[in-house]
């Protein structure tokens, strides 16, 4: 097998440094035109192709940014790792992306083993369990060596850190305000993601929504389901109460599962019931009726947290660390009756 010629190799063929061929090679100024030639055309000679680990060492940087996501099966979080995918490679930078599936452990392993590898910093977002334990030590030991970081979404104020953050709070507010202008009356909170400071965020918007219109909120209509729960079980319990005329989901595979449930119970949507989702993925729009949605805007969310990152890391100096928060758009469909 044909040995695969280095810069080590082409220095000593031409005695000169390591360095000086660096820059032959990247067209330097500093190097003679005469000499740029001959090093430039025996590389090309020599079928040279650059070795990313050497130049990451030689630079002291390697192009590469980690991503822990919790869930790749939501249509959220695929979004965002879009964007992050598309913004990193317009910039040159690659990825190494890993699943936490929620797991604290697996969040704080793969953390543990990313920052002792090649790469630059970290885009994050919370796991279920590490939010649920607020055990955040693994993160704060990884800034604390030096590792830049961007989280997003499921964030903590536990943390220092650039962050990228959904106006969750507003989002459930405006949407629920949307119910009630439509002429909803009594709307239920159905939230499997209580653990989650976005699904906090969002039942306080819902409650902010009903104290500005005067109308009580009553417990009974705020219905948190845990994993171990048999959501339709629940869900029967709650739509027992014939009254409810409109459900606000924090999530859309809960709302797919509402809205099924309620069409075998007889109800009319969205003339006797309307729903309103989080998040905006492929599912709401494939059953019928379409449900209207609170869109996040995932891959510009991954967009802005991969030039957050990257601008930190190509910067000079140290910047205060940023929030950026982005506002959420409500896609109004089938499951919701029309303003009047």
């Amino acid at each position: 097998m044909k040995k695969r010629i280095t810069l080590k190799h082409i220095a000593s063929e031409f005695d000169v440094s390591i360095a000086t061929v660096s820059k032959a090679l990247n067209d330097s100024y500093e190097i003679s035109v005469k000499t740029k030639e001959k090093i430039q055309q025996y590389a090309k000679k020599h079928n040279y192709t650059p070795n990313s680990v050497a130049l990451s060492l030689l630079n002291k940087k390697t192009k590469t940014i980690g991503v822990i996501i919790p869930n790749i099966m939501n249509n959220f979080f695929a979004k965002v790792f879009m964007g992050i995918e598309q913004k990193a490679a317009d910039k040159g930078y690659t990825l190494i992306s890993c699943i936490s599936n929620e797991s604290h452990e697996k969040e704080l392993k793969t953390m543990e083993l990313l920052k002792n590898g090649t790469l630059d910093g970290f885009i994050l977002s919370l796991a279920e369990e590490t939010q649920a334990k607020a055990d955040y030590q693994h993160i704060k030991n990884t800034i604390n060596e030096g590792v830049p970081m961007v989280m997003f979404d499921r964030v903590t104020d536990a943390i220092e850190c650039d962050k990228v953050i959904v106006d969750d709070f507003e989002g459930a507010r405006n949407a629920t305000n949307h119910l009630i202008h439509t002429g909803c009356k009594r709307i239920a909170l159905i939230s499997v993601i209580d653990n989650l400071s976005v699904g906090k965020l969002r039942a306080k918007g819902y409650e902010q929504a009903l104290n500005e219109n005067n109308i009580e909120i009553d417990s009974k209509l705020i219905v948190k389901i845990a994993k171990n729960e048999d959501f339709e079980t629940a869900m029967k319990i709650v739509l027992a109460d014939k009254s409810i005329d409109g459900l606000l989901c924090l999530e859309e595979s809960s709302a797919v599962q509402s809205l099924e449930l309620v069409k075998r119970m007889g109800y009319k949507i969205p003339n006797e019931l309307s729903i309103i989702c989080f998040t905006n993925g492929k599912l709401p729009q494939y059953v019928s009726p379409k449900i209207t949605t609170v869109s996040q805007h995932g891959k510009y969310i991954g967009e802005t947290a991969a030039e957050m990152l990257i601008n930190r890391l190509e910067g000079e100096g140290d910047t205060p660390f940023e929030t950026k928060v982005i506002k959420t758009s409500l896609i109004e469909r089938e499951s919701t009756k029309p303003l009047h």
